[in-house]
């Protein structure tokens, strides 16, 4: 991915050994369901955590040391693409006649306190719509690279303006749509509602993608499968296939590997918001 010479954000709060309280320990199998549904997730951390037992919260508060860091070039990278992002949400509302309001993207390691709850990295990337800020703790894409099989910059691209896509989401609105639904539909029906929300995100990833590419031309040959490779390894047949050894779909909450792949394309491939509209979304 061509990056070097895309504008910086300056929206990144970087707290790499400050996480500043909130450290989740999770015992036995929880770590294992969190590490499965937690990935690239937008639902707010401190639920799944609850929902959880044995989950305990310790405060904790360290001082970041002087000097370089070897993930330094990494946390430069994610700057660049949430810029990126900036730059292309920015003028898809400019032609809509509106204004975009930037989240912010917090880099923080082992564990952080956001407006959603305290979070662990174990959870992976995550968005807060009650701060509007994206949060990512860089050994993920890491571990993207080595135990998804997802390798390449644009894999870890992908992430960031997914969880992007759910700030978009929240400023249209739709987040709120589905807020409201928990607790008067059935469990299974929400389940439905909050794949369609994963999807869209997924969707306005690969729109984000299309706008980039033809302002900034960022694409080198292997881009796009590494993408598509991450959106397939962290579908929930895949990861639900990983964690308890067989598939339940009326528990999936973010879709499967073949929906995944399917809306991002979709939306690489028309640049389009009508053509990924919420109550489209299948």
């Amino acid at each position: 991915m061509r990056w070097q010479d895309l504008r910086r954000s300056g929206n990144v709060e970087d707290r790499r050994g400050m996480s500043g309280g909130g450290k989740v320990a999770i015992g036995g199998i929880g770590m294992i369901i969190v590490l499965a549904i937690g990935l690239l997730t937008g639902q707010d951390p401190g639920e799944i955590l609850g929902n959880l037992q044995g989950t305990e919260t310790s405060q904790s508060a360290q001082t970041r040391p002087p000097g370089p860091r070897p993930d330094d070039k990494t946390a430069d990278f994610v700057s660049a693409v949430l810029g990126s992002t900036e730059e292309v949400w920015a003028e898809i509302y400019k032609a809509n006649d509106a204004q975009y309001e930037m989240p912010k993207l917090q880099i923080f390691e082992d564990a952080t306190q956001s407006a959603c709850g305290g979070a662990s990295s174990a959870m992976g990337p995550f968005y807060c719509p009650a701060d509007q800020k994206v949060y990512i703790d860089l050994d993920f894409c890491n571990e993207l690279r080595d135990r998804f099989k997802a390798p390449g910059d644009f894999a870890v691209a992908y992430v960031v303006a997914h969880e992007v896509g759910h700030h978009v989401q929240n400023l249209m609105g739709i987040s709120n749509q589905l807020q409201e639904q928990r607790g008067r539909i059935s469990k299974e029906e929400y389940n439905k509602l909050s794949v369609k929300l994963e999807l869209q995100a997924d969707f306005l990833a690969g729109v984000w993608a299309n706008h980039a590419q033809q302002m900034d031309n960022i694409l080198e040959p292997g881009d796009l499968e590494a993408a598509l490779t991450a959106a397939n390894a962290i579908g929930d047949d895949k990861l639900q296939k990983e964690s308890q050894g067989y598939v339940v779909p009326d528990a999936f909450t973010h879709g499967s590997s073949q929906q995944r792949v399917y809306w991002f394309k979709k939306g690489f491939e028309t640049g389009d918001l009508n053509q990924g509209k919420y109550e489209d979304i299948k």
